[in-house]
């Protein structure tokens, strides 16, 4: 029961951050799972992407009552992410946990830098539309799932300020749009991960109680905060937890072959 309660308030802290931010929760829920259960970084990964799939469909209910997602956008994004997102999983499968715990680190610190910078490049960048809209969400698609199946994570750090950027959306429907496109790119990886013996069945039940309540309640905090408090927030984390992964270390034997 301790154990069930453990995964319960670690699912509704990452669901909080989840529908207030408009991430699936990755960056959240994974360094978690690692820290208080112990698990190598593509199990915790796993467990990630199979909760972000009922992460995604509870905050996306949230932002659609709102009117605050562009379908055509989250099916363009979709329509790219999804084999990406399994290519991504079996190659993450073939790393060593402390390169792809780096390898994390960096990610998080490059997307926060980029986010750090997008309102004042974001006057010189005028909104696609047509084709080159389409095309455009087709290939972030297809980078977001990639990363996505690598790094356990829903893809929201890639695509959520590309569509700021590119396509022209406020925040709020960025975050409503991601949120619904993660739900197909999070069950495909995690079925991938299934097949691999990645998951660890027994975490889902308390992780996905706490997550969906922690959804809801995020989905409808974000409505109450401006745009650039959501940002900051947003950033901040991703800083944060990324230099705590740069900074893993190899294994002893790795460095002791490094020195002689």
């Amino acid at each position: 029961m301790h154990f069930f309660y453990i995964s319960c308030l670690i699912g509704f802290f990452a669901g909080i951050f989840s529908g207030l931010l408009g991430i699936g929760g990755g960056v959240i829920l994974v360094p978690l799972i690692m820290h208080f259960f112990k698990l190598m970084q593509r199990q915790a990964q796993a467990i990630s992407m199979a909760v972000m799939v009922f992460t995604g469909i509870t905050a996306a209910a949230t932002y659609a009552l709102n009117d605050t997602i562009d379908y055509f956008a989250a099916l363009a994004l979709a329509a790219g992410a999804i084999i990406p997102a399994r290519w991504g999983v079996i190659y993450s499968h073939r790393l060593a946990d402390w390169k792809l715990r780096r390898a994390f680190g960096f990610f998080l610190v490059a997307m926060s830098l980029f986010l750090l910078i997008k309102p004042y490049v974001t006057p010189f960048f005028a909104p696609m539309t047509g084709l080159y809209k389409g095309l455009a969400l087709l290939i972030i698609g297809i980078i977001s799932g990639t990363l996505s199946g690598i790094m356990g994570v829903g893809g929201g750090v890639i695509m959520i300020p590309a569509m700021v950027l590119l396509m022209g959306l406020n925040q709020v429907v960025a975050q409503g749009t991601c949120l619904l496109c993660i739900v197909p790119t999070s069950a495909i990886g995690a079925y991938t991960h299934w097949r691999l013996g990645n998951i660890r069945e027994t975490l889902l039940p308390g992780l996905l109680s706490g997550i969906l309540l922690g959804v809801f309640s995020g989905g409808n905090l974000a409505y109450q905060f401006p745009e650039w408090i959501l940002r900051i927030a947003f950033t901040a984390i991703l800083i944060v937890r990324g230099i705590l992964y740069i900074r893993t270390a190899p294994p002893d034997h790795i460095v002791q072959q490094s020195m002689q």
